[in-house]
């Protein structure tokens, strides 16, 4: 037998932080208190509305396939959302309902990429998205940004890096791992600009909903000609139930609905008549209360990573992350990271997950505990830095 890995895989990084999390876990079943400020993950629990939806669906029995493009009420709820939130027309037949955000950025790219083309990425960014371009033999060409431009892409950015291999770009706002948001008129012009090249323009939207001080701009606001990803995990806190959804521009909903149909089928039943009790107007209220509370969750662990000796050039916009040089304390975040969950019992992120820019200096911490957890948690770090 002739067996051998597909040559993709050898592209494909893996979860760096995957490590943490499971000497984490070794750690804990050995009765050591650990405080988790790595994963992405929310901590509340999916609102009781959207569990019940769920329940009461799966209690009919009647748990069959949808249409590939998803539950045409499902459809029509997020084109409503979209509607009231962004003041932007969106066809239901543009909106394809999928296996998380995951699922979204595979049909996306799937029916747009070709092999060798390139898509420009801010440098940091998520991980997932430069794996996914490889995927389907795409090159993600990771551009460095900096606190200058809030760590987003510019329109000028994506005109110096454009070349005959280019196929588009993509901006995540707001953007994990740093949390900031790009401005409206900046998301416009890189919008126009990608429009004007002839590219594909794709935006990350998943965070949207838990900003704190500004309101977010969808992409949708500037041009019906792009791709939007976004997801019930992260704001809605459906993270287990797997289901996002993916807009595309018209020209792309056919081949759209045929690669679904190919690749899923359809996304599962039980968690799109779920995600309809996600736009309730009592979940909606449970949902802006969760906000309020990561907001100050925000604030106390930025002020209290700045009066440890953190650098945080900008303070984050939205998602529920702070990525935080480190470099007073190490050159090698990774380590850092290792030897902080060892001696303190403290799990965070280190830089390399997110690129190469700055990577071994950076550390992203999510608030996704309890202020309490993460005042413990600070006390922790502060003891071990000032070991080292």
């Amino acid at each position: 037998m002739n067996l051998r890995l597909a040559k993709r895989t050898q592209e494909i990084t893996p979860f760096y932080v995957m490590a943490l999390l499971r000497r984490a876990k070794q750690l804990e079943a050995q009765g050591k208190d650990v405080i988790h400020m790595e994963i992405g993950e929310p901590d509340f629990a999916t609102p009781q509305a959207i569990v019940e939806a769920g329940v009461r669906q799966l209690k009919t029995g009647e748990v069959k396939y949808t249409p590939a493009a998803g539950l045409s009420e499902l459809r029509e709820k997020i084109a409503e959302f979209y509607r009231q939130r962004y003041s932007a027309a969106v066809d239901k037949e543009r909106i394809f309902v999928t296996p998380g955000a995951s699922g979204a950025f595979l049909l996306a790219l799937g029916t747009s990429l070709n092999p060798a083309e390139e898509l420009l990425m801010a440098d940091p960014c998520y991980p997932c998205n430069s794996n996914f371009i490889k995927l389907f033999g795409g090159q993600a060409k990771t551009i460095p940004v900096d606190a200058a431009s809030r760590y987003q892409l510019t329109a000028a950015q994506i005109k110096q890096h454009w070349t005959k291999a280019t196929k588009g770009a993509l901006i995540a706002s707001p953007s994990n791992p740093t949390g900031t948001l790009i401005a409206p008129d900046q998301l416009k012009q890189a919008v126009h600009t990608v429009n004007e090249l002839g590219g594909c323009f794709y935006s990350d939207e998943i965070y949207h909903g838990l900003v704190y001080d500004e309101n977010a701009s969808s992409a949708l606001e500037f041009s019906d000609n792009v791709f939007v990803i976004n997801s019930f995990s992260k704001y809605f806190g459906m993270t287990g139930w797997r289901v996002g959804w993916l807009i595309v521009p018209e020209e792309f909903a056919c081949a759209t609905e045929k690669l679904a149909q190919n690749i899923f089928i359809a996304t599962a039943t039980h968690s799109q008549y779920a995600a309809l009790a996600a736009f309730d107007k009592h979940t909606q209220a449970e949902l802006e209360h969760r906000r309020a509370e990561f907001e100050m969750r925000r604030d106390f662990l930025y002020d209290a990573l700045l009066r440890l000796g953190f650098e945080i050039p900008i303070k984050p916009d939205g998602a529920f992350y702070i990525y935080a040089n480190c470099a007073k304390f190490t050159d090698d975040s990774y380590q850092f990271a290792l030897d902080l969950l060892e001696a303190e019992g403290v799990a965070v992120t280190p830089g390399k997950d997110f690129g190469l820019n700055e990577a071994n200096h950076h550390i992203r911490f999510a608030y996704t505990t309890s202020i309490d957890r993460m005042s413990v948690a600070m006390q922790r770090l502060e003891k071990f830095i000032n070991k080292g």
